[in-house]
């Protein structure tokens, strides 16, 4: 594989989606990223999200965040669709945009489960390990990058936007567990995870976020890049 795998991971309102779009024009839009397409290292760009990512994905989609409170869904049953969702989103979608040199940007990826399933919902981190790689067949991202933001401040940026979804309907509590596993993670894999504050405006994170992609460029591609 020769394309890059980049993640945008965190809690609930800390601005991965819109981070994600914003990224995906500067990349576009950068005289880096055209001389590595006229140098044919990459050929292409693909975004994409967990759930979501696939037509399966959008059905899991709707099933795990638009369930209503008739229809609760345990925990294990949860992390099990979520692992079906990534299995056929990386088999469908990201490790063929991977083959053929292109980069993925995807929001979310195994990072979330371990803090939502694990850290947020009490389940065995090891057995969350294990099912990742089974839906991953090992494949990790090259670059996550974690918007960190304090739970209740992006509860509240969600309740601003209204018709919140089912996690983020979840009490605050389970939200301060799951920030505390993104932070765990961080920790874990600071070669990988690299956090974001995220609580300045959208241009703010975006800048930040658009400087640790250039380094990242300059680490990756060292010797093909003009200044």
């Amino acid at each position: 594989m020769v394309g890059k795998f980049i993640v945008f991971e965190g809690g609930e309102g800390c601005g991965k989606s819109t981070q994600l779009k914003i990224l995906q024009r500067h990349l576009e839009q950068s005289s880096q990223w055209q001389a590595l397409r006229q140098s044919g290292l990459v050929t292409g760009l693909v975004t994409t999200r967990e759930p979501g990512g696939t037509p399966l994905g959008q059905t899991l989609r709707q099933l795990l965040l638009q369930q209503g409170e008739d229809g609760l869904i345990s925990s294990q049953a949860e992390l099990l669709l979520y692992a079906a969702d990534r299995a056929q989103h990386v088999e469908q979608v990201i490790r063929p945009a991977l083959v053929a040199n292109q980069w993925v940007l995807c929001d979310r990826f195994t990072d979330s489960t371990l803090a939502y399933q694990g850290y947020g919902r009490g389940l065995d981190l090891d057995h969350i390990h294990q099912l990742n790689h089974l839906a991953t067949g090992g494949l990790t991202a090259d670059l996550t990058l974690w918007l960190r933001l304090d739970a209740a401040q992006g509860l509240a940026r969600t309740q601003r936007r209204g018709n919140p979804d089912r996690m983020e309907r979840a009490e605050l509590a389970f939200h301060q567990r799951v920030h505390e596993g993104f932070a765990s993670l961080a920790q874990q894999h600071p070669d990988r995870i690299v956090p974001i504050a995220a609580e300045g405006t959208i241009d703010a994170v975006s800048e930040k976020i658009q400087a640790v992609i250039d380094q990242y460029f300059q680490q990756w591609y060292p010797s093909r890049l003009t200044a």
